[in-house]
């Protein structure tokens, strides 16, 4: 049976890229593409239930960049777990 490491392969790439430009893509390149985003469609559609709903996303997508080291260890400990790894953790939900 062949063995599947998953996601596991894309977080090694993502580490790869050095923490430098991480910081850089995480902390100031996706907060300001969200800003950006909001100020071309708050300009284009001159409406403010849309520009209110790309401000709501933009947030949302912001936030998650921001806990973006969070999440790809939560996810990677998710991925072992089920990949054969040690089970301690997921005792509950059995």
């Amino acid at each position: 049976m062949e063995t599947t490491n998953l996601a596991v392969d894309w977080f090694g790439i993502g580490q790869g890229l050095g923490s430098d430009a991480l910081v850089l893509i995480y902390d100031y390149g996706i907060p300001l593409l969200c800003g950006l985003f909001v100020i071309v469609v708050g300009f284009r559609t001159r409406e403010p239930r849309a520009t209110i709903v790309a401000v709501i996303f933009a947030g949302f997508v912001a936030g998650l960049a921001s806990q973006m080291d969070f999440l790809s260890t939560t996810t990677a400990e998710t991925i072992t777990n089920y990949d054969g790894g040690s089970l301690s953790q997921m005792d509950g939900d059995q």
